[in-house]
């Protein structure tokens, strides 16, 4: 079929959600990197829609903010009082006609809860809406257990004669499989008219969309349905159960095409994929990692087990081990970790090192630069080929401003060094272990910041006598023919 350009997709998103137990709305809850919303706006935008409305009403400044965020071309229409989804629908028209647009072609409708509902089973329905003619197209699924849904009631020719409630349904409409998802394509101009004739008499006072399809059927239209491939596309999320189900399922569809585009991911069960992750062949994710946000993976790199990545960059070849980053970038043939924490702002070089327990934050690392082990970098530059010893701390922090610090190229520095920005270390310099530099290093020097040391012979019989380490004491100096030191 080919591809049809939506006058407008309409998408519910009003309700309040409340079997989610939450402060937050419900269309706002989180699910593989997006809302639940935010899934069925990038969803409807793969139909490039002339126009795209989202109704809003509980919660509805928070909505309108995530919505604004997420798409700045999203207009947004509210309904200020839930009196059903025909007179949502109603709504996001009004609104549109408020802007001199009066869409006269095809209208999606679909919902602002149904995060696995893809781009191209929209297309699919738009595609058939207009195939067959439709005044109104269903959305439909076959699912293996119809229980409670709206059973889809068919003619001879294929069209629908009517949706029938489960519990208005007969036994042989209850023996029917092909259920309504609540998503439909309407003619546009035929829509807005068929909903000034909607009715509120019913049980809960309110303007069923669904009646729309009885209204115009009567009239002499066709009504079609469109049946998904996947009957899991259509799950609305009503509370947490559902969405941790959701969530699931969402992210074995994005790890099984991650996988088919070139990725292997050792144990799909314990990884976690974001559907704005990027990646590219020949990638490596071990188990128990989670990939969030606009995270990219580069061509060969290994990442996991035990990672946690959030809008990182990871370069080609790189290895990532038991470590947790955010918004950081790890350059080509890079090694992190294990147990390595990159905050925002660290960008890493090519076959640079941030080894086991190593936390850097706003770091530049030059090219072949290594902090091994057990260190601190935060705001600072360290050039080319530098090797940073074992615990040592960026002293960045003065108790009201961050400073930066500079090591150069080609530096040696230390074990159990304090830099205490703001300072500079030459290309090529080193530092002595244990020194605590205040003062810039100029290249080429060695800087010794330390006090002397003395020993005081005798210091541990008279001050901790009777101890073990006394009569530890006493032992190696008469192993050595020196007899016990007591001093004087």
């Amino acid at each position: 079929m080919s591809a049809i350009r939506p006058a407008a997709v309409v998408v519910l998103a009003a309700g309040e959600g409340t079997r989610m137990k939450s402060a937050r709305p419900k269309v706002l809850h989180d699910i593989c990197g997006r809302s639940l919303v935010g899934h069925v706006v990038a969803a409807s935008r793969e139909l490039a829609p002339e126009h795209l409305v989202v109704v809003v009403g509980h919660g509805r400044e928070r909505v309108v903010e995530h919505l604004a965020a997420l798409d700045a071309e999203v207009r947004t229409a509210v309904q200020h009082e839930q009196r059903g989804t025909g007179h949502a629908v109603r709504t996001a028209l009004e609104a549109l006609a408020a802007e001199g647009v009066k869409p006269a072609g095809t209208v999606v409708v679909t919902c602002g809860d149904t995060p696995l509902l893809t781009g191209g089973t929209l297309a699919r329905l738009a595609a058939t809406h207009a195939g067959e003619g439709n005044a109104v197209t269903v959305l439909s699924a076959e699912v293996p257990d119809a229980t409670g849904y709206g059973r889809i009631v068919r003619g001879e020719d294929g069209s629908v004669t009517a949706i029938v409630e489960h519990k208005d349904a007969t036994e042989e409409q209850r023996a029917l499989r092909e259920i309504n998802s609540g998503v439909f394509a309407f003619d546009g101009h035929l829509l807005a008219e068929a909903l000034g004739r909607l009715s509120t008499d019913n049980s809960q006072g309110e303007e069923y969309l669904t009646d729309v399809l009885g209204i115009l059927r009567a009239d002499g239209h066709r009504v079609g349905a469109c049946v998904a491939e996947d009957h899991r596309e259509i799950v609305g999320i009503n509370n947490r159960v559902q969405l941790a189900e959701a969530r699931r399922l969402l992210n074995d569809r994005l790890l099984e095409r991650a996988m088919l585009d070139g990725v292997t991911v050792v144990d799909p069960a314990s990884t976690w994929l974001d559907a704005t992750v990027t990646y590219e062949p020949d990638a490596v994710v071990h188990p128990g990692t989670q990939l969030l946000g606009s995270t990219h993976l580069g061509a060969g790199c290994e990442v996991g087990p035990n990672c946690r990545l959030t809008d990182t960059r990871v370069g080609a070849g790189a290895v990532v081990v038991n470590a947790v980053a955010d918004s950081a970038e790890i350059g080509p043939g890079a090694s992190v970790g294990p147990y390595a924490y990159l905050r925002p702002g660290t960008r890493l070089g090519p076959t640079s090192k941030a080894g086991t327990f190593v936390e850097m934050k706003n770091a530049e690392i030059g090219e072949g630069t290594k902090v091994p082990h057990l260190s601190y970098v935060g705001d600072a530059t360290i050039g080319e080929y530098t090797n940073i010893g074992a615990a040592s701390v960026f002293v960045n922090y003065d108790g009201v401003n961050k400073h930066h610090t500079t090591i150069g190229s080609h530096c040696k520095t230390g074990s159990d060094n304090m830099f205490v920005a703001p300072v500079t270390v030459g290309d090529g310099a080193y530092t002595a272990a244990g020194s605590v530099i205040t003062k810039d290093v100029p290249p080429g020097a060695l800087a010794v910041a330390r006090g002397q040391q003395r020993n005081i012979p005798g210091w541990v019989a008279r001050k901790r006598p009777g101890s073990a380490a006394a009569r530890a004491a006493q032992v190696a100096e008469e192993r050595e023919g020196n007899g016990p030191v007591t001093g004087g």
